[in-house]
């Protein structure tokens, strides 16, 4: 059944998938991290990926999941947007690869269990689906030791988002507790849940956290995605982070 913040997110990304593709996809074909593109030389988090079986979880117009494929992993990519996944086979095609697609909700993939050794999504999947829901259904398809790498907008940046400037300030904006979803208007639901509850849910289902990296912007760097934090804000604080679990 779909909720309703799947429903909300899907029409979202249905309705923008052509815009966004024109104005973001250059910035999106890095191989780097984030709204401020961190190299993932820099970052290496990923690590060597030859051989291993990778789903992009929320893989838009599949530019990650190309790299990856690139590199010698066998990857798969879902998504929910229909028209995101159009782009998605158009990239692919370009690029003359095999990357199969899957039109589904990070919430119920209809992929068998144990089929990966990594699960990974640069705001995609895990920032969107309620963490209750997807955290089980990776830890299902996931096989022993297989990671789960995902970046997401920090939950400081949501607390410091004032609603009447439309923008990230040096001032909280609302309690750090109860702030479980954020809804910037007519865009996406976003889910924020506190530190606490990422590592709670993560250890429920089998999860140990390696590492979160807190991403810090580049004094001077720029950026197509123009409406998230203040590159002078994002400076100061961490507006994205790069969580890395293993399955146990």
């Amino acid at each position: 059944m779909t909720t309703d913040h799947e429903r909300i997110n899907r029409d979202f990304w249905d309705a923008d998938a052509d815009d966004y593709q024109a104005e973001h996809a250059e910035q999106i074909a890095q191989r780097a991290w984030g709204v401020w593109a961190v190299p993932e030389a820099e970052l290496r988090v990923l690590g060597d990926v030859r051989g291993l079986d990778v789903l992009e979880y929320g893989c838009g117009g599949a530019q990650r999941a190309i790299q990856l494929a690139e590199d010698g992993a066998r990857v798969i990519g879902l998504d929910q947007s229909r028209s995101q996944l159009a782009h998605a086979v158009r990239n692919i095609g370009a690029a003359g690869l095999d990357v199969p697609l899957v039109c589904a909700s990070g919430e119920a993939i209809p992929l068998a269990a144990a089929s990966f050794d990594l699960v990974f999504c640069d705001h995609g999947a895990m920032s969107f689906c309620d963490p209750e829901r997807s955290v089980p259904e990776v830890a299902r398809v996931l096989r022993t030791a297989g990671r789960l790498i995902f970046n997401k907008a920090t939950i400081l940046r949501a607390l410091c988002y004032d609603e009447k400037k439309e923008r990230e300030v040096a001032r909280l904006q609302r309690p750090y507790f109860g702030n479980r979803v954020s809804y910037y208007g007519e865009g996406t639901l976003d889910f924020d849940v506190t530190y606490g509850e990422w590592i709670r849910i993560f250890r429920m289902h089998g999860f140990v956290v390696e590492e979160l990296r807190e991403l810090q912007a580049p004094a001077d760097a720029t950026t197509t995605f123009t409406d998230f934090a203040p590159v002078e804000w994002a400076h100061q604080w961490p507006a994205e982070e790069i969580w890395v679990v293993r399955k146990t």
